[in-house]
């Protein structure tokens, strides 16, 4: 008797390890693969401005660590690989395995959002999706072209949008106490 073939292919963590190491970025949402290749310019360069302040309060409270594209390994079907991660130093040793990998949420996770329909989606509705039900307790969307970043806060069990903020604002947070950030300075 034949059996049905199920159209939907799963992957997994372990089907990573098959990839080429050839400069593309591979990520599993829900048993999806998607496949990105390096980013803009300007996109890294944004990164590189979003880290930077977060790495001097880390460092002056000593309450964090901000990484950049640390990669997530929340599940067997669940790995993404975010712009930017800042873990709290009480939480941090509860997240990482022995391997040193990230295996659960931390507090604060930043996207830069990279061109394409499709790119956008996935950080803006299944990435959202999946930092949503992980307990991610903050989530930055930044978008480098409309210089502008939104911010969701965890409210009720779920992101929500929170605020989207401009070039004449200054983004703060409650999770990182004293912590300010002109918008401006992102784009320059």
């Amino acid at each position: 008797m034949n059996q049905p073939i199920s159209e939907r292919v799963r992957w997994t963590t372990a089907d990573l390890e098959l990839f080429p190491d050839n400069g593309n970025r591979y990520e599993i949402i829900d048993g999806d693969l998607f496949v990105t290749r390096a980013p803009h310019w300007n996109h890294q360069k944004v990164c590189v401005r979003i880290i930077t302040p977060l790495d001097t309060w880390s460092q002056a409270t000593s309450l964090g660590q901000v990484v950049p594209a640390p990669g997530i390994l929340f599940g067997d079907n669940d790995n993404v690989i975010p712009d930017v991660v800042w873990a709290s130093n009480e939480r941090l040793p509860l997240l990482l395995d022995e391997a040193g990998h990230l295996t659960g949420a931390p507090e604060l996770v930043v996207e830069v959002l990279s061109a394409g329909i499709e790119n956008e989606k996935r950080d803006r509705e299944l990435k959202l999706k999946l930092y949503s039900a992980r307990g991610v307790r903050e989530y930055w969307i930044v978008d480098w072209r409309n210089q502008q970043v939104e911010v969701y806060r965890r409210e009720q069990a779920s992101l929500k949008l929170v605020a989207t903020l401009f070039n004449g604002d200054e983004l703060n947070s409650p999770i990182l106490p004293n912590f300010t950030c002109a918008i401006a300075s992102l784009f320059t």
